[in-house]
């Protein structure tokens, strides 16, 4: 029913940026939650961060202090910014939206760090 599309992947040096957005086919307002995860080469899908409908954003450990979660709903869109990258966030990121006892996943965006 909601098709999300993540964009703004790509390869980055460690310590660069990017900014990864999700775009959502219909309206995200009633969502609860919008998620990022992503997962590495032979390791599960992990929560990165979760931002819910009033603006209050969770993260992993592992990014807190780097990652900014944010959404707008007006636009139907979600935005991950990434700061000071590490090779150890590269992997596929996706998008999650819940609307209850349903979510949705959008095709995820590749993230390499490297350099």
């Amino acid at each position: 029913q909601v098709r999300l599309v993540e964009s703004g992947g790509g390869l980055v040096q460690p310590g660069g940026s990017l900014r990864l957005s999700c775009a959502a086919s219909e309206s995200i307002f009633s969502s609860n939650v919008m998620g990022w995860y992503r997962q590495a080469p032979g390791k599960e899908r992990a929560m990165v961060a979760r931002v819910s409908s009033g603006g209050n954003s969770v993260y992993a450990d592992s990014v807190k202090g780097r990652f900014t979660a944010s959404r707008d709903n007006a636009q139907n869109t979600v935005y991950l910014q990434m700061n000071s990258l590490k090779p150890e966030d590269t992997a596929v990121y996706y998008c999650k939206a819940e609307f209850g006892a349903v979510y949705y996943w959008g095709q995820g965006t590749q993230v390499t760090v490297s350099s």
